[in-house]
């Protein structure tokens, strides 16, 4: 728990305290939300972060929390908390349209396991957000006729970040302390990132992905995205377990949050490659190096250190999510081809020109990469870089007609992102400060496999750093 001083975003503990003192009660809230979804869809802009949700739905599940409050039986801390889900997700009895307009034509029967889970832990599930279509970009711009620009709460004039864009603008809004996304090329963290919150990509195979379209199956987790570093832990250590529908998570050590409140940072080694994370715009650089020195405050010690072969390691994760989604929807291009935006047609169309070739080079550079950050974890705890090297982005009046296509900052934004997914690390992402336009900026830690319980430590240390919170420019006060 950290006091602060003017604005500070509505998490877990506060909805807790809510409810437990009787000032609120879940049914309460669930009306309060609807009246907001309902603002957000008519606001000009809209802030098009939740895409489908269902009122009847919303008050089932939050009458069965209040109930649950009266009768001192709660199932969780999540119960009675809002949440939403990516459209990646299946959510009865949402439709499972990730983002295009020909997937999911029937509503869903049947839930992912994350969203099993969110339900027997008692949350309420608000909806599905938004998100770039199929995941194949980081901007969050989706002009089809279901989903639209989602804007970023911080000023709506600039994109949320992708693929998670609705997830991340809904918890950054307050709609909602909790989020769920998919990362495959920093699809929880940019948008998190851009959106001043904090995000978690779990290690490969920790949180379940079964029940989510499997766009790119050797480099996507599934991570929360929460208005602190507490929340995350808390919603991480309910959804961190092995799931036997889902066989690459099955032999995963105990998630723990073993020393995550520990009163400093002494004995652990920050690792920082400095060529790499310099690699930024002046305004994040500043930013980034002034929270690695107030991390040394507390006693950490940073150790430099090389990432080698940084270069070949981003192409070869490129090569392997394009081959494996291209592969995936190898159907999808040949009926729905035309049904698709602008730019994943050119995405899947570039992803056609990759050999079997070039898949298992990339592969080998893995290899070779796991084999380099297993080396360097032996003597630091962690690694340090920027989390994105730039702010979000402007949305441009061309982008809500026909889309946005910029390899450029396609390949820029991802740039810190990629060693995570590639070798499937863990990474949190934590806002700590603003650009002079007033745009969120945050720094990310990546630790070795299964040892989220470190990040967790220092992003509780990080948030520490950023002296004030600014509020969004679009925000709701659920708990009001």
């Amino acid at each position: 728990d950290s006091a602060r001083n003017g604005f500070s975003f509505k998490g877990i503990k506060d909805y807790l305290e809510c409810y437990r003192s009787g000032k609120l009660t879940p049914s309460q809230v669930a009306k309060n939300i609807i009246a907001m979804l309902e603002d957000c869809d008519k606001s000009t802009p809209p802030l098009r972060a939740i895409v489908q949700w269902d009122q009847e739905q919303i008050m089932l599940m939050a009458e069965a929390s209040t109930t649950r409050y009266r009768n001192k039986c709660t199932l969780s801390c999540l119960d009675g908390i809002p949440v939403c889900l990516k459209e990646e997700f299946k959510v009865v009895p949402y439709h499972h349209r990730v983002g295009t307009v020909y997937l999911g034509t029937q509503p869903e029967t049947e839930d992912a396991t994350v969203a099993k889970k969110l339900r027997e832990a008692g949350a309420i599930i608000i909806g599905v957000s938004n998100m770039h279509e199929l995941g194949t970009g980081t901007t969050g711009c989706n002009p089809n006729r279901y989903h639209k620009i989602p804007r970023n709460p911080y000023n709506p004039n600039h994109f949320t970040g992708g693929s998670s864009s609705g997830s991340a603008a809904a918890v950054a809004a307050g709609l909602c302390p909790v989020a769920i996304g998919t990362d495959g090329g920093g699809s929880v963290r940019i948008p998190a990132s851009f959106c001043g919150v904090v995000g978690l990509k779990g290690t490969f195979g920790r949180i379940s992905c079964h029940g989510c379209l499997p766009l790119s199956y050797s480099t996507v987790s599934v991570g929360p995205i929460c208005t602190s570093v507490a929340d995350a832990a808390i919603v991480y250590s309910i959804l961190a377990e092995p799931d036997l529908l889902y066989p690459y998570g099955l032999k995963q050590p105990k998630a723990t949050l073993s020393d995550m409140c520990a009163p400093d940072l002494k004995g652990l080694k920050l690792g920082v490659d400095w060529t790499f994370f310099k690699a930024c715009d002046a305004e994040v650089l500043s930013a980034c190096e002034k929270a690695v020195k107030h991390l040394q405050s507390l006693g950490a010690t940073v150790v430099e250190v090389s990432l080698p072969e940084m270069e070949e390691t981003r192409v070869a994760h490129v090569i392997c999510i394009l081959s494996e989604m291209r592969d995936f929807l190898q159907p999808d291009f040949n009926k729905h081809f035309h049904e698709m935006n602008l730019e994943t047609q050119a995405s899947l169309a570039l992803a056609s020109q990759f050999t079997a070739l070039d898949y298992i080079k990339a592969n080998r550079q893995r290899t070779r990469t796991m084999g380099f950050l297993q080396e360097i974890f032996s003597t630091v705890n962690c690694i340090l870089t920027p989390a994105t090297p730039c702010t979000a982005p402007r949305i441009y009046e061309s982008d809500l007609l026909t889309g946005s296509s910029d390899m450029s900052f396609t390949v820029r934004s991802m740039r810190f992102m990629q060693l995570g997914n590639f070798t499937g690390i863990p990474g949190l992402v934590v806002p700590i400060g603003y650009s002079t336009a007033g745009l969120p900026i945050s720094l990310q830690v990546m630790a070795k496999w299964w040892d989220e319980a470190v990040l967790l430590r220092i992003g509780l240390k990080l948030e520490q750093f950023r002296d004030q919170t600014k509020k969004p420019s679009i925000y709701y006060d659920i708990l009001a």
